[in-house]
């Protein structure tokens, strides 16, 4: 299917504007939407060919610029040590309000988008992956969740204080959720995933759990970590949830 990726919206929010990058089918008529929730920094290259990719295959993507309140409307960070430097700094610095705001205010603009067929799946990567947990927890309008490797999850680092609740709060979730997690990654333990994997499992979650050979970033489309071999495997089942819970 092809895909537009022209277009912007400037979302309102308690603590400012937030840019939204849209992308869609060309064809007209109504389709599900997608939150797609990027790494720490911001929508890049690789985050837009992944929305890109989804859009092609029949979804409204939806990708926030989760520090819109830090930084100027457009930016990006390298995948550099500075950018990461600043990415990381800025996960802690932003409060978890604002990231609940920015969810409600992402599935209010969907709900309202003349696209829209009115289902929403929320999406995320890294950062995103524990900011697409928590919309699921927040917004009961999200009917499908798809969390890759997400970052501070187990250890309730997010946010300002760095003491978040996500976790603890799974029980509140109403989506599907599709967990990715790689078993070379430093950043989730085996303790750590076995941690998240049983507290939603207490919860009485529905979700599908897959563990692969892969290191953290595996997913994202350039750099030494990237490995397309998985990286397949998981948009064929990212697809397969979205498809069937959302179409």
């Amino acid at each position: 299917m092809i895909y537009r990726n022209d277009e912007d919206a400037d979302l309102p929010t308690p603590r400012g504007a937030m840019r939204t990058h849209i992308f869609r089918p060309v064809a007209e008529g109504k389709y599900p939407a997608i939150i797609l929730y990027s790494e720490i920094y911001q929508v890049t290259a690789p985050i837009r060919r992944a929305a890109e990719y989804l859009a092609g295959h029949g979804f409204i993507v939806v990708a926030p610029e989760v520090y819109h309140e830090f930084e100027k409307l457009g930016t990006v960070f390298e995948y550099d040590k500075p950018g990461t430097d600043r990415g990381n700094e800025l996960k802690i610095t932003k409060e978890i309000s604002s990231f609940d705001d920015d969810a409600a205010a992402l599935v209010e603009f969907l709900q309202n988008h003349e696209a829209c067929s009115g289902k929403i799946g929320a999406l995320g990567i890294c950062l995103g992956g524990h900011l697409s947990f928590r919309a699921c927890v927040t917004e009961p309008a999200i009917t499908a969740g798809a969390c890759f490797y997400g970052t501070d999850l187990h250890s309730n680092t997010l946010g300002k204080g760095k003491s978040d609740d996500t976790l603890q709060r799974s029980s509140e979730i109403k989506a599907e959720m599709l967990m990715i997690w790689g078993r070379q990654d430093p950043h989730i333990p085996r303790e750590g995933r076995r941690k998240i994997y049983d507290t939603m499992t207490d919860a009485g979650l529905t979700l599908s759990w897959h563990e692969f050979n892969g290191q953290h970033a595996f997913m994202r489309d350039i750099g030494h970590r990237h490995d397309p071999e998985i990286a397949t495997q998981v948009w064929a089942l990212t697809l397969a949830h979205f498809t069937r819970i959302l179409k």
